[in-house]
């Protein structure tokens, strides 16, 4: 299975900006996912994984969907699943080749910390950083991105206030 990765707006089935319900319906055929929350300091929030790829799918306080992360499978895992980018697989294609294409496209990356990746406006996360084995380079971080997450257009404005 491919989950196509359109950032702002959607991963996969889920729009962004969609109700609960309708969310909860589009990722009802990766299997029943994990409801959590309502809670007093956390909006709700589903979890679950298509064939060993973790997702999660994050509302706010209105139960509009405001994004969706996936997470590698892990050591020694192998997945049919592929998560996508402009073709490429986050968790297979090398970092740099992807921070790179992304720049190509006139996206302003923040790199500042290698290990948590932000395309603001774009509203892209990625995360380099696991526990696990993984191929490393030469800084020590792994290759391919750990994580990515797609929200709306604004989710990372605070980064732009700092």
């Amino acid at each position: 299975m491919d989950l196509f990765l359109a950032p702002p707006t959607a991963a996969g089935p889920v729009q962004l900006g969609s109700p609960y319900e309708e969310v909860l319906t589009a990722v009802r055929p990766w299997g029943e996912p994990l409801v959590l929350g309502p809670t007093s300091r956390q909006a709700r929030r589903l979890m679950g994984d298509i064939d060993g790829v973790g997702y999660t799918v994050f509302f706010d306080a209105e139960d509009l969907a405001t994004a969706l992360e996936t997470w590698w499978p892990g050591e020694g895992r192998q997945s049919t699943t592929r998560v996508l980018l402009d073709g490429h697989d986050v968790f297979t294609t090398p970092a740099d080749t992807l921070l790179a294409e992304l720049r190509e496209r006139g996206w302003a990356v923040d790199a500042e910390d290698p290990e948590h990746v932000l395309v603001p406006g774009v509203s892209l996360g990625f995360t380099r950083q696991t526990s696990q084995e993984a191929p490393r380079d030469g800084q020590g971080l792994p290759v391919s991105f750990t994580s990515v997450l797609v929200a709306g257009k604004s989710y990372y404005d605070f980064r732009s206030a700092q």
